[in-house]
């Protein structure tokens, strides 16, 4: 499938003007859940629904669900246990579970495999996966359920946490591994060459 640069355009854009409007819609609201709550998932859902339409990306399905997984493991397992263990109040003083901000880590997470499986396609991708995870960690900010430490720290576990899941993937599943990772109906099943 060819992606032509018009097309990346237009993509480009319009995730730019849904992120200006998400962000003025924002600053509206100052409780509750919003629009970072399902855009999130967008940069992650992004590179799933590329590679499901046939876009050629930089690994197999068994490198990316491998590598994906371990990736948002890492993330959020991170991210869990620096909520549970650290007691920051939130901005808007709804609790102590500010730090560090799970959407961020999140919304970096899926834009950094984003951008790691459909850079060589065209860079702009990543662009975009990386523009709606700011506009996610901006959206935190300006509705008060975070500071802007909590989004910068969400964003370096959703990065490293990446980072550390596609060499920790490669290392179970790459060419030269003494590890087979199957997936079938009955569940994961991991064989080890000795």
């Amino acid at each position: 499938m060819i992606i032509t640069h018009v097309f990346l355009r237009k993509i480009v854009i319009a995730l730019m003007m849904t992120m200006c409007a998400v962000t003025s819609s924002a600053q509206q609201t100052y409780h509750g859940d919003g629009p970072d709550d399902w855009l999130r998932y967008i940069p992650l859902a992004s590179a799933i629904t590329l590679k499901a339409c046939g876009v050629e990306g930089k690994s197999s399905w068994k490198r990316f669900i491998v590598n994906g997984a371990l990736s948002c493991a890492i993330t959020t397992g991170t991210t869990w246990a620096l909520k549970a263990t650290i007691d920051e109040r939130r901005p808007d003083w709804t609790d102590k579970r500010s730090f560090p901000s799970g959407h961020t880590s999140i919304a970096f997470a899926g834009a950094t495999i984003l951008d790691k499986e459909f850079r060589q396609v065209s860079p702009w991708i990543g662009v975009a996966g990386y523009a709606v995870a700011t506009g996610v960690s901006e959206d935190r900010v300006l509705r008060n359920r975070h500071h802007w430490q909590d989004v910068t720290a969400g964003a370096a576990i959703g990065v490293g946490g990446t980072i550390l899941g596609y060499w920790l993937g490669d290392k179970l599943t790459g060419e030269h591994s003494r590890y087979s990772v199957g997936i079938g109906g009955e569940g994961v099943t991991v064989l080890v060459r000795l």
